[in-house]
């Protein structure tokens, strides 16, 4: 494949013509962006989390009719916590007068919320499909899952938020390694963290996560995998500055959250208007687990960190019936990183692949 890019390493790993992957973004990413950025030569993914088999399975066919080029399927590799119902009514309790507020009954059960792991179901899936690329977050599956991926025929990549975490998926033969950096939107990929379960230790976990331009050259030193940069990319400039770093490619979540494709409440897409450099922050209020959004209501009243908060992935439950349909942005998560504000706006996914690799290229050659 001719290409103008000096470091090949992930563009012939993942069969690619542009160091450009589309984060999967669960709940936001859709078919036909991923379809947009194959177009363009890089590499769309489908966010599997919260899709079922068959959901995932219909994904993957309408992304084949529409382009031949390899695709990303995207799973967590959470552990889904045991039920623990004392945790959850302290959490409800918390939340009681946001509902009374509603003229919603705070007695009522509220609707599951959840994201699937990677399970027996999912690895047949990939077996039967057979998808170029599958990402993990939050770590790997069980090995036993990982061989059958592997003998599947596709690439591994898992993202990590520390050089240990990085070091730790290379000694379990993932393909590429993605740094995420600090100023990422959405869930830390954080599965390593040092000090353990509830709020101190996430306040902890998220006060020495390192920034994206300090992660990325002390994992590319660390690992001899090729590493692809997440965080607070949402230009030409980045694009350049990532590379120059040493990343062989860059992931770009928040960017796409701008473009015709992406599926995200109303609520989701003001707050993206309105995102700066300073008005983002990483809470687990809307899920367990540490995420970058738009400050909201929520997220100053109850975080960023709160002990009642049961375990990824069910503190969304409750929230759920807050959301009025997507129209209040009090209760959504509306997922951004820092860099949001520098977003291209009206473009399609196709057309941003493009203006990033066309952009990031002029910069790297001096233009």
């Amino acid at each position: 494949m001719n290409t103008p890019w000096t470091d090949r390493r992930i563009l012939d790993l993942l069969g690619i013509a542009q160091p450009i992957l589309q984060a999967p973004m669960a709940g936001a990413s859709t078919p036909a962006m991923a379809v947009g950025v194959a177009k363009a030569g890089g590499l769309g993914a489908l966010p599997s989390a919260q899709y079922t088999v068959d959901q995932a399975r219909a994904a993957v066919g309408e992304f084949r009719a529409a382009v031949d080029a390899p695709i990303n399927l995207n799973f967590f590799s959470h552990v889904t916590p045991a039920p623990d119902p004392v945790r959850m009514m302290r959490w409800r309790a918390r939340l009681a007068g946001y509902y009374v507020e509603a003229g919603l009954d705070p007695a009522e059960a509220p609707p599951t919320g959840g994201r699937a792991p990677f399970d027996e179901a999912f690895c047949s899936l990939v077996e039967e499909l057979r998808p170029e690329v599958v990402s993990f977050h939050f770590g790997l599956p069980d090995p036993k899952l990982v061989a059958r991926v592997k003998a599947a025929g596709s690439k591994i990549l898992s993202s990590a938020t520390t050089v240990a975490e990085a070091r730790w998926l290379e000694a379990r033969g993932v393909d590429a390694i993605i740094a995420m950096g600090a100023e990422a939107g959405g869930h830390r990929a954080s599965f390593l963290g040092g000090f353990g379960d509830g709020e101190l230790s996430h306040t902890l976990d998220m006060a020495v996560q390192p920034g994206l331009f300090a992660l990325v050259p002390q994992i590319v030193d660390a690992v001899s995998a090729p590493v692809i940069a997440a965080g607070a990319i949402a230009d030409g400039r980045g694009l350049a500055a990532a590379l120059t770093l040493g990343a062989s490619a860059v992931q770009v979540g928040t960017a796409f959250l701008f473009t015709n494709e992406a599926q995200i409440p109303t609520a989701h897409r003001a707050a993206l208007e309105k995102a700066r450099d300073d008005n983002t922050m990483i809470t687990d209020v809307f899920t367990g687990r540490p995420a970058r959004g738009v400050v909201n209501r929520l997220m100053l009243d109850q975080g960023p960190f709160a002990p009642e908060a049961p375990p990824f992935p069910t503190a969304g439950g409750p929230l759920i019936p807050l959301r009025r349909g997507g129209e209040s942005g009090d209760f959504t998560n509306a997922w951004a990183g820092q860099a949001a504000h520098l977003a291209p706006r009206g473009l399609s996914a196709q057309a941003l692949t493009e203006t990033l690799a066309q952009d990031g290229l002029a910069r790297l050659r001096g233009g």
